[in-house]
Formats: C-alpha cells, structure tokens, sequence
C-alpha cells in the first residue's frame, strides 16, 4: 500500500515537473513569436485595428457567456456545470452564471497560471481563459483563516497550471474551479484540495490542452 502510494507521488512528481519544463520552452517561443509579430504588426497596424474593430464588439452590455445550466454534485462533492459553455473570444463584459466561473466566454488574454498567486480580486474574464487552458484556480474570502490562505498559496507556487486569488463574491471561504467543475473545501489540509488538483491540473475537462499559462496577464 505504501510503495504504491510512493510510486503515485513520483509519477504525480514527475508529470508536473514534465509540464513546467514544456512550459518554460513554450515561453521561450511565444518571446520570439512575440517580437517577430510586433515588427510585423508595424506595418499593417491600420489594416490590422479595422479588423480588430469588425471581429469584436466593443460594446460594454453584458453578455451571458452561453452558460445556461446548473451544477450537478457529485459524491465527491465535486459540482459538474452541466450545460453550455460558450468559448468565444470577447471585449464586453461577461455576467458568469456562478461565481467564480467555471467556463464560457472570456477576454482573449489569459492570467498567468504557472503557479501564480495574485493579492486582488482577477478580472473573471481572464481567468477563465486559464481555466480553459487547464489551470485550476484557487479562491478565497476575507473570511478564510490566514493560515489555510498562506499553506494553499505555498502549493499554488509550486504547481504549473495553478493560480491564486481573492474573492469576496463567492460564497464559501475556500473554493477550487476548473474548466466546468467546482467544489468548496474546508481548509488547507483538506484532503480534497489534493484530489482536485490530480484530476484537474490539466485534467481531461481541458478544453486546450498544453496551452500556455504564461506570457499572459500578471498582477
């Protein structure tokens, strides 16, 4: 029983070690796709800001993210949104059927989510594009004990695909999503934060699976 947990947590060790090194050379490609588009971008930047303005809306009414449906609980305790989630790149405001979201239309600019622990409140919008790269996305409320707050963003920092970050709307002091799957746990030391983070860091519900969680919005 032992060796065999032993053997999970070597393999768990070395999947997420495997990520952080394909991260990081991802990183190393968008830097210079980066440059290579912006002596590109000079050129055509009329050509290229008509464009922008004809394929997304700039007005400000918010929109519903084709996230109609509703949460079905697990005997995990894990909530499962079913129902649409829409995955369209957009400039207006998203009104989120749940809070945090777990999905649907989102700003085409994703936060980082390479372990990356943020001290305000994220653009929900943003964050869902990092959910949609399959990112696992730590909230918490005034409400939550420092210490829980503290060891959780220990973990967050050392596991690719993670994120971390207030929130004061949601209902519960300590809340995990990712894409279109949610739960509540009750501490730091829940057992459940771990099982959520091997099933969902990078998980089958990825809907862009290996995209990158850097070169993205910071904080």
């Amino acid at each position: 029983m032992g060796s065999a947990k032993k053997s999970t947590t070597a393999a768990r060790k070395a999947r997420i070690e495997e990520m952080r090194r394909a991260e990081q050379a991802r990183a190393r490609r968008n830097r210079i796709l980066v440059i290579t588009a912006g002596v590109l971008a000079v050129a055509g930047l009329t050509a290229g800001t008509v464009a922008l303005v004809q394929s997304q809306s700039d007005d400000s009414t918010a929109a519903d993210g084709k996230g109609k449906g509703h949460f079905v609980t697990g005997s995990d305790g894990v909530r499962t949104w079913k129902g649409t989630l829409g995955r369209t790149h957009v400039v207006k405001t998203v009104d989120y059927p749940m809070e945090p979201p777990v999905g649907g239309d989102h700003n085409q600019v994703w936060m980082n989510c390479n372990g990356d622990v943020y001290t305000k409140a994220l653009n929900n919008m943003n964050a869902v594009h990092s959910l949609e790269h399959g990112a696992v996305w730590v909230t918490y409320t005034s409400k939550a004990k420092k210490a829980d707050v503290d060891a959780l963003a220990a973990k967050v920092k050392k596991t690719p695909y993670t994120l971390m970050s207030p929130d004061d709307k949601q209902k519960d002091p300590i809340m995990l999503s990712a894409w279109g799957h949610q739960r509540t746990v009750t501490s730091a030391t829940d057992p459940n934060v771990d099982k959520f983070f091997a099933k969902f860091v990078q998980g089958e519900q990825t809907p862009e699976p290996g995209a990158a969680c850097t070169g993205g919005l910071g904080q």
